[in-house]
């Protein structure tokens, strides 16, 4: 029972983390640092913003793969279906969202605060998913983890330069592909400085939740790991 309502939250999260990238997304003030290189391919080609999320993740997967080598195990592989799930989750959110066209600047940033509120929440149950042992990530932060494991860098740094790097070479691609900037706009400065922000927030005052759904969580850990080393790993992200 314990183990179902640990998948029920990693779903929920998964997608609640997919409504809030399409809510910032459809503010039209650019979007978050890890789906800037998708969201402006997806304004020069005649694929989604899902589509290409899941095309780029495919490529961190094959990257990752060069790093770790023989560190590459089955947990990286599970990002594969589930990167795609968060890929037509995107998709389904913005068809979800279509209603939200704002015109005025003010309602722009309304929308952007809001899409990162939720992203936020959303991050914030990726984190109380973390709670399992053998814990997988969708390929924005297993890319990140990746490189701290092999060459042994901090990864609050790496992570940041990672999202800065991101956001670069989206605006660079922009120039090349619309010969203007376009998907990478001060939203996206926001979305970065504001989404840990909100989600340590929750983690903060929602600190009750985790002992209150899983009491046992440290100790079924500790056994699960014990008897079981096979079980397969549940999967979490980052956004």
């Amino acid at each position: 029972m314990e183990k179902l309502k640990r998948y029920i939250i990693f779903f929920i999260g998964l997608y609640i983390n997919s409504l809030g990238v399409a809510l910032i997304t459809k503010a039209s003030l650019g979007t978050s640092p890890i789906s800037s290189i998708p969201y402006v391919l997806s304004l020069n080609f005649p694929f989604t913003l899902g589509n290409f999320t899941i095309f780029f993740s495919l490529l961190l997967i094959f990257l990752q793969l060069l790093i770790l080598r023989k560190n590459f195990k089955l947990e990286h592989v599970l990002q594969i279906p589930i990167s795609i799930l968060f890929g037509y989750f995107i998709d389904w959110s913005m068809i979800l969202l279509g209603f939200v066209n704002p015109s005025f600047y003010l309602m722009k940033i309304i929308y952007l605060l809001i899409g990162c509120l939720i992203l936020g929440f959303g991050v914030y149950m990726e984190v109380l998913a973390e709670v399992l042992a053998n814990v997988a990530m969708l390929p924005g932060e297993s890319f990140v983890r990746a490189i701290v494991m092999t060459w042994h860098t901090e990864f609050g740094v790496t992570k940041i330069c990672f999202d800065v790097s991101m956001t670069v070479i989206a605006g660079v691609l922009s120039f090349v592909f619309a010969g203007k900037l376009d998907g990478v706009r001060e939203g996206t400065v926001i979305a970065a400085l504001l989404v840990g922000f909100i989600a340590r927030l929750f983690g903060r005052f929602l600190s009750f939740v985790e002992p209150t759904l899983f009491p046992d969580s440290d100790t079924n850990t500790d056994s699960d790991t014990d008897t079981d080393s096979t079980d397969t790993p549940i999967v979490i992200f980052s956004s």
